[in-house]
């Protein structure tokens, strides 16, 4: 582990956080990983934990609102990850800022991001108040000159692929799909695995300091007329489809109760505004990840989409 960066994952017994965890302790890095005494009781998440200390992943007690505790668990480490999903903590980020800056020690931090650019984003509400947020985050940042990197992992394949993009299935369909706007604005689908690897290299990686990171390997962009035309390739039969205008999707955006309006938004923004692809990465600030790391053999879509069949 000679020069490996220690890294601190919060919000490592959440979706993503729990991938982070492995694929830093997978690359030999000091992991440690910040919990809640509470999540020691908790049945769903003792489990994780159980796996963390197998793993060797030193635990630190603390909480996101008692500084101290902060402060102290982040001395101990030179990198803080945020993995914090739940939308009413990603305001709240401002009290690790807060942290890092006091403790002084910290080379490098990565906010919750996890989805696509804050920066680029044209979503319509619910989204747009959550994009929002995590632009603000990054103001705050860089305003205190904290060293940061912006991850951008795009759609996540467990979210996306396991149901075609298709809100409320649990599979992907056999019979009907719905596609929003006309299918043809590309988007990204990542395996969260190697969310966590890509993540995890850019940890210590000069290349990507100060620097937003995009993961966009080339063979998990797809439109959903592709991706509906790749599942209709493996499983050999055509679905039947109905196409939403972007007009009837945004009535029923307003229309749909939370949580399900902020999906329905996030799909208007990948779907129908095409956020994720609509854009020239510029080099001088910003990076892609299997462009930096070729040697990561990423899942590829039409891979994951192999196991439904």
């Amino acid at each position: 582990m000679a020069g490996k960066s220690k890294i601190l994952i919060m919000g490592a017994t959440g979706y993503i956080g729990k991938f982070i965890v492995e694929a830093s302790v997978k690359e030999g890095h000091p992991t440690f990983a910040l919990v809640r005494q509470t999540s020691v009781s908790d049945p769903a998440k003792r489990k994780l934990i159980d796996n963390f200390n197998n793993l060797g992943v030193q635990l630190l007690y603390g909480d996101l609102y008692d500084h101290e505790s902060l402060v102290k668990a982040i001395k101990q480490v030179d990198v803080v990850i945020s993995a914090l999903g739940d939308i009413k903590h990603l305001a709240d980020q401002v009290k690790i800022i807060a942290a890092i800056k006091e403790a002084g020690n910290v080379k490098r931090f990565f906010p919750s991001e996890f989805g696509s650019d804050a920066d680029r984003v044209h979503a319509v509400e619910p989204a747009k108040s959550g994009f929002g947020i995590k632009a603000q985050i990054r103001r705050v940042i860089e305003a205190e000159g904290i060293p940061y990197t912006y991850l951008c992992s795009y759609s996540f394949a467990g979210y996306y692929l396991n149901n075609l993009s298709q809100l409320g299935a649990t599979s992907p369909p056999r019979d009907k799909v719905i596609i929003p706007g006309d299918g043809n604005p590309k988007a990204i689908f990542n395996y969260e695995g190697d969310i966590a690897t890509y993540t995890i290299r850019a940890v210590d990686d000069p290349r990507t300091l100060n620097k937003t990171l995009y993961i966009m390997p080339p063979k998990n962009i797809y439109s959903l007329n592709e991706l509906v035309a790749l599942w209709e390739k493996l499983i050999g039969k055509t679905l039947e489809k109905t196409y939403v205008t972007e007009e009837q999707l945004l009535k029923q955006i307003q229309e749909a109760p939370f949580p399900e309006n902020a999906h329905l938004a996030i799909f208007h923004s990948n779907f129908v505004k095409g956020d994720q692809t609509n854009f020239e990465i510029d080099p001088s600030f910003e990076v892609e990840a299997s462009v930096l790391y070729p040697d990561v053999k990423y899942t590829t879509v039409e891979e994951c989409l192999t196991r439904f069949i």
